[in-house]
C-alpha cells in the first residue's frame, strides 16, 4: 500500500521543470516550491529508484545516463497523462510551452512571420524559438519539436513533411553588372561561388547544359555558416550564392536580388521536415496543433 501514496507524477513532474529550468532554484520558482524542497525531492527520488539522476558540482549540473533516460520517459508518461485528461475535457483550447529548434532561413522567413497569427488562433501556448543551423539532439536541448532541411538521417523520431522549396542563383544588381551576368555553367568559373562553411568541398551547383547536368563546386573566397548569412552577403554584392527560393522571394520582387541561370535550373528542391519524439503516439495537443498549423503554411 505504501507504494500507492507515492506521487509518482508529481516527482517526474518535478524531475522535468529541473532539467528543463537548468537548475534547482529556477525550477522551484515556477513550482512555487523552496529550492531545498525540490532538491530532496529529487534526492528522494534519486534514492528511491537507486540511481543518480543529476551530477551537481558548482557550476550547475549535469544528467547522467539513467537521467537521461528518464527524463525521455517522464517526459511520454507526462505526455500520455495529459492526453487522457484531454480526451475528459477536449473542449478545453492546447496550452502550454512548445520548444522549437529551426534552421535560420525557415525560422526568419516561415515561422517567425507566422508567429502572430499561431498565436491569435492559439492564445494559451507559448513558443520557446531556437534559431541555428546546427543539428540537436531534441532530449539534449529539451527541445520538442526540430525543423530540419534535406534528407534525414534514420533515427527513432518521428518526421511531418512541412513542405518543400526549389533552389535558385541568385546575385546582387551591381554584383552582376561588374562580374556579368551567367549564361552557362561555364560562365560561372570568373565568379565568386558562395557556399556553406561546413561542407564547401562537398557542395556542387548543378546546371543543365544540353540536356545533361553539369554539377559545378563551389569556389571563392566566402562562405558563410547558414542560408540567411549567404543571403546578406549576395544582397551585398559579395558573389552568386544558390540557396532556397522562399528566402529571397522579396529580395528578387524589391531588385535587391536577380535569379540567374534560371532556364538551366535542374528544378531540385529541398524537402523541410519536423521531427520530434513521439511519445506512446500520443502527442500533447499544443505540438499537436502546432505541427497541423505550419504543415498547412508550407513554405509560406
Amino acid at each position: 500500500m505504501a507504494r500507492l501514496e507515492i506521487n509518482r507524477s508529481g516527482e517526474m513532474e518535478v524531475f522535468v521543470r529541473v532539467v528543463e529550468q537548468e537548475g534547482f532554484s529556477a525550477a522551484a520558482r515556477t513550482l512555487r516550491m523552496t529550492p531545498s524542497a525540490v532538491s530532496k525531492l529529487v534526492a528522494r527520488l534519486e534514492a528511491r529508484l537507486g540511481a543518480r539522476l543529476i551530477h551537481r558540482n558548482t557550476r550547475g549540473f549535469q544528467l547522467t545516463s539513467e537521467g537521461c533516460v528518464f527524463y525521455e520517459r517522464s517526459v511520454q508518461v507526462l505526455a500520455e497523462l495529459e492526453s487522457a485528461e484531454r480526451g475528459v475535457t477536449s473542449h478545453d483550447a492546447p496550452s502550454g510551452r512548445v520548444r522549437v529548434n529551426t534552421n535560420v532561413p525557415y525560422g526568419t522567413h516561415v515561422l517567425l512571420p507566422q508567429v502572430p497569427a499561431f498565436q491569435a488562433h492559439y492564445p494559451g501556448i507559448r513558443l520557446d524559438i531556437g534559431l541555428t543551423d546546427h543539428v540537436v539532439d531534441l532530449l539534449e536541448d529539451r527541445a520538442d519539436v526540430a525543423i530540419r532541411a534535406g534528407p534525414l538521417k534514420s533515427s527513432n523520431l518521428i518526421a511531418r513533411r512541412l513542405g518543400e522549396t526549389r533552389k535558385v542563383i541568385i546575385g546582387a544588381p551591381a554584383y552582376l553588372k561588374r562580374m556579368g551576368t551567367p549564361k552557362s555553367a561555364a560562365d560561372l568559373e570568373r565568379h565568386t561561388r558562395m557556399g556553406a562553411s561546413h561542407t564547401p568541398a562537398l557542395e556542387q551547383w548543378p546546371v543543365v547544359e544540353r540536356g545533361a547536368v553539369v554539377n559545378v563546386p563551389v569556389s571563392g573566397t566566402l562562405c558563410a555558416s547558414d542560408g540567411e548569412a549567404l543571403r546578406h552577403l549576395a544582397v551585398a554584392g559579395a558573389g552568386l550564392a544558390r540557396i532556397a527560393a522562399f528566402q529571397v522571394r522579396e529580395d528578387i520582387k524589391a531588385g535587391r536580388l536577380v535569379a540567374v541561370l534560371e532556364e538551366r535550373n535542374p528544378g531540385d528542391s529541398v524537402v523541410f521536415h519536423a521531427v520530434f519524439l513521439d511519445p506512446a503516439k500520443q502527442l500533447p495537443a499544443r505540438i499537436r496543433v502546432f505541427l497541423d498549423y505550419f504543415a498547412e503554411v508550407g513554405m509560406g
